[in-house]
């Protein structure tokens, strides 16, 4: 039995018909300790057969270390959306719940290679010229955490110096307690800002870029 129904797959079609580009979804497992690698892959697997401009790639994080190094991937389930390039955007755990339609919307801004975002954004994020990590705690049950998600992952498209994660906080305890998430969304930058809540683009850009003054 699958994850989607097949008015899901419908309503999911239709929306990947405004892809522009092809699309990679590359799922990062592992046969020991993970807690939904399987259910990732195979929730990526009934995704991809929906657009012929979809394909998926599974890693086994154990036999294919070097490519995992390559892409950062240091957890497992882990999801890479890529398009003409690797655009920095990464989930950790898997997206269920809410956080499946944050998959979706990527994957339409990947296919497109554009983020989106509002110029005065645009102009703003262009000053970080230095490796930026913004983490994205979220459970799959929280219903405001894909508008941050989304947001960490647009501004990983428009500046390649960004990389934008979600992790699921159940599924990574350690770093849930590590960050004290208490409340979701939680938004970790470089370990050295953090704030909570899905802001607005404007707000959100402003919080990121405290850590370059």
């Amino acid at each position: 039995m699958g994850f989607l129904e097949e008015k899901d797959k419908q309503e999911i079609r239709k929306m990947l018909q405004e892809m522009d580009s092809p699309v990679k979804l590359i799922v990062f497992k592992s046969d020991a300790n993970c807690m939904y690698c399987q259910e990732t892959a195979m929730l990526m697997d009934e995704v991809a057969q929906l657009s012929d401009k979809l394909s998926l790639e599974i890693v086994d994080v154990d036999q294919e270390k070097e490519k995992a190094e390559t892409y950062a991937i240091d957890k497992v389930p882990a999801l890479v959306i890529e398009g003409a390039k690797d655009y920095g955007i990464r989930f950790f755990g898997i997206p269920a719940g809410y956080e499946f339609s944050a998959v979706l919307g990527d994957i339409i801004d990947v296919s497109k290679g554009d983020s989106g975002l509002a110029n005065r954004s645009r102009k703003e994020l262009a000053k970080i010229d230095f490796p930026v990590r913004i983490q994205v705690f979220v459970t799959p049950s929280c219903p405001y955490c894909p508008t941050a998600v989304r947001m960490a992952h647009k501004f990983a498209i428009e500046n390649e110096n960004i990389r934008g994660e979600m992790v699921e906080a159940q599924e990574f305890p350690e770093l849930a307690q590590k960050y004290e998430v208490y409340a979701v969304p939680k938004i970790v930058v470089n370990d050295e800002v953090e704030f909570e809540g899905a802001l607005p683009e404007p707000h959100f850009v402003k919080q990121v870029l405290r850590i370059i003054k």
